[in-house]
């Protein structure tokens, strides 16, 4: 059953900065992500798909985000 959404949002989640430099990574905050996703979803909004980025964080460090694709 394929589900048709009439509106999309991208909501964008990154690792904090400070873990990555002081403990090399942190890891994405999960009760970040939780409490946004459970925000977005009070709004009627759906994840549609996910992705976990890595990129290079100043120089010798890298760091990770989380882009969420929503839709209602």
């Amino acid at each position: 059953m394929a589900t048709q959404f009439k509106e999309y949002k991208v909501i964008h989640i990154a690792e904090g900065g400070c873990g990555t430099i002081f403990l090399g990574a942190s890891g994405l905050p999960l009760k970040k992500v939780e409490a946004e996703l459970n925000s977005q979803a009070a709004s009627g909004w759906q994840v549609v798909f996910q992705v976990i980025e890595s990129k290079r964080f100043w120089l010798f460090w890298s760091r990770e985000a989380m882009i969420v694709t929503l839709g209602r």
